[in-house]
């Protein structure tokens, strides 16, 4: 199992059309592999002392926070989709999207402890 995350501020009008954009990427994500992706919007997301997810995404008044993760089989299999989706037409960034894609923060992380997975690492 690998996991790819991202912390994404996007702006509360927007949640309709982020959850359409969600829906149609998770199904092409799934063509190359992907196993589960989860997007949650932001429900309770406090401000910190020194720093939080709005200020590490340089959110805006009126943006939510939305917290999303991919597992994938390993990071071989992420790495080769990844390979195979810079060639996808349909991956293309369109004009308009939901949020600033360029204020997301991403990464992926080899897991240390699951549960509630049958091939959990602990």
């Amino acid at each position: 199992m690998y996991v790819a995350g991202f912390v994404i501020p996007v702006p509360e009008e927007n949640l309709e059309a982020y959850k359409a954009w969600a829906k149609a990427s998770a199904a092409l994500f799934r063509e190359y592999g992907c196993l589960e992706i989860v997007d949650a919007w932001e429900d309770n997301v406090p401000d910190g002392q020194q720093t939080d997810f709005r200020r590490a995404v340089a959110a805006k008044p009126g943006e939510k926070i939305v917290l999303s993760w991919q597992v994938w089989p390993s990071r071989t299999e992420m790495e080769q989709a990844e390979a195979q989706i810079a060639k996808d037409s349909r991956f293309d960034i369109p004009v308009e999207i939901p949020f600033d894609h360029r204020r997301l923060i991403l990464g992926a992380f080899n897991p240390i402890h699951t549960l509630g997975r049958e091939d959990g690492t602990s």
